[in-house]
């Protein structure tokens, strides 16, 4: 049985369950266990199960059980049940470093772009099995209080990428630009959306994310306009792959001219993400203010990585790890 002592959603220390405001924002203020009252393996087994899972890449397949709230747990919803959230244990694919750690960093991941950045991100925190092992839970965004779905549709189907027509690493083919271009021609508020936009793909440089392609952006009909998504699957993938800079296949722009760094390390620094600032219609002054954000690695960010629930070892290599993005984004380059 695994001991908490910090509220397994926002990592506020002082509580062995989820914390008030943790529970509105996760559960909508409903009285929630952190305990599943079943085991993952277990379920993987059951076949009525495996229709209702999608698949996602962290260069392995990790599942997605959907879920329900009822009397004060967390169930997997059954196949005529609408779900309210969705669970990710950790991947069946051994051959990722710390697997079973994946949950706890997608988690703290999450709590870091939503706390310390003001990312709007989708409400998410842990669950554990009988045996302790934390299973990554969020709450589902496109489902109303009501039962209803809201409209949404991920980059790869707006521009039109899928395997048929682009291989089957379809979403990994292309550019962060190819995803601003279309953020411009389909949102009513593009601009204010293209910051947001902007600011994820600097925050997944420097937190090493390098499964950030097509399908981890969406756009959502928020009831009156399609507009950019909260963020969701953001986590840092260096801990368990040698991964990339960029979760697409071409970076940031194929149009824009790499800087001087850029091209003898291998390495964008922060001069790249200014020109790519600019070839996506942002104001200089709006550049800055977002990308100095990420010249630094917070306390507030250290302090919840300390808070969280990966191991001592990994903890202290998602700090390394980020402050080396840091240090390549900060290297100097000619304007």
């Amino acid at each position: 049985m695994i001991e908490i002592k910090n509220c397994p959603s926002s990592l506020q220390t002082g509580y062995d369950g989820y914390s008030p405001a943790s529970l509105k924002l996760l559960f909508g203020g409903e009285e929630v266990s952190p305990m599943l009252g079943f085991s993952i393996d277990e379920s993987r087994k059951l076949k009525d199960l495996m229709g209702a899972m999608h698949k996602i890449s962290v260069s392995g397949v990790q599942e997605k059980f959907p879920a329900i709230i009822k009397d004060g747990e967390i169930k997997i919803a059954a196949k005529d049940e609408r779900s309210t959230h969705i669970i990710k244990p950790y991947p069946w694919d051994i051959t990722l470093k710390d697997r079973k750690q994946i949950p706890a960093n997608e988690h703290v991941t999450m709590q870091i772009a939503s706390q310390v950045y003001g990312i709007l991100t989708a409400a998410n925190g842990l669950c554990f099995t009988p045996k302790g092992q934390p299973a990554f839970i969020t709450r589902r965004f496109d489902i109303l209080p009501d039962g209803s779905k809201l409209p949404m549709e991920d980059f790869a189907s707006i521009v039109g990428k899928n395997e048929p027509t682009a291989g089957k690493q379809f979403k990994y083919n292309g550019s962060y630009e190819d995803i601003a271009d279309a953020i411009r021609s389909n949102s009513a508020a593009w601009k204010m959306d293209m910051e947001r936009f902007y600011e994820l793909v600097a925050f997944n440089y420097i937190y090493a994310n390098g499964d950030a392609h097509f399908k981890n952006f969406s756009l959502i009909f928020d009831g009156n306009d399609y507009r950019l998504s909260p963020a969701y699957d953001l986590l840092n993938t260096a801990l368990h792959v040698n991964d990339t800079d960029f979760g697409l296949e071409e970076g940031l722009s194929n149009e824009v001219e790499k800087s001087d760094t850029y091209l003898s390390s291998g390495h964008p620094c922060r001069v790249d993400f200014e020109r790519f600032g600019l070839k996506i219609g942002l104001d200089k002054s709006r550049i800055d203010a977002i990308l100095d954000k990420y010249s630094y690695f917070p306390d507030a960010a250290n302090h919840l990585l300390n808070q969280s629930f990966l191991t001592e070892k990994l903890k202290r290599s998602y700090a390394r790890i980020v402050k080396e993005r840091i240090s390549r984004f900060n290297r100097l380059s000619p304007p």
